[in-house]
């Protein structure tokens, strides 16, 4: 899978979590200075927009919203066995 299918995949875990507690990006500013981090809409619009941000500022956000639980949205056809994995790793190890 490329990067861009992840991109995507982090974009609407994020967007999806403060849609479902209503919060704007605009309110996500406020929510993130109270945990002391300084962010500004446009910075904010602009990473969730491309998709393109690291995984410090999703749990920045995700704990400033007040996410404790997620369900990441994961296709069936991604997810391994651990048998399967194992075998992979020592293919590749």
């Amino acid at each position: 899978m490329s990067n861009a299918y992840w991109n995507n995949k982090a974009k609407r875990l994020l967007k999806s979590e403060l849609v479902r507690r209503g919060i704007s990006n605009e309110q996500l500013v406020v929510l993130l200075d109270r945990v002391g981090v300084t962010e500004t809409k446009s910075s904010i619009d602009s990473k969730i927009s491309r998709g393109t941000f690291s995984a410090t500022f999703l749990i920045q956000c995700l704990n400033a919203i007040g996410c404790k639980h997620f369900v990441p949205d994961i296709s069936p056809d991604l997810v391994t066995e651990p048998l399967e994995l194992n075998n992979a790793v020592q293919k590749h190890g």
